[in-house]
């Protein structure tokens, strides 16, 4: 499986890629906001991800600003 995802503020245009999409046998879903949010996110997570231990503690200190120490 292959899949695209395109983005436009063109309502118009949308709805032409989706009627071409259809033509061709390709299937179509619409996103909403919320679903581009939480894929965005899903992404970030796992780029984030090292498998590294990372010590809460220390972790919080270093946000809040605070050295290792």
């Amino acid at each position: 499986m292959t899949g695209v995802i395109l983005h436009t503020d063109s309502s118009k245009d949308l709805e032409l890629i989706i009627q071409l999409a259809k033509k061709l046998g390709i299937s179509t879903k619409r996103l909403t906001k919320e679903e581009i949010e939480d894929y965005g996110l899903s992404v970030a997570i796992n780029e984030g991800r090292t498998g590294e231990y990372i010590d809460t503690e220390i972790f919080i200190k270093e946000l809040r600003g605070g050295s290792k120490d």
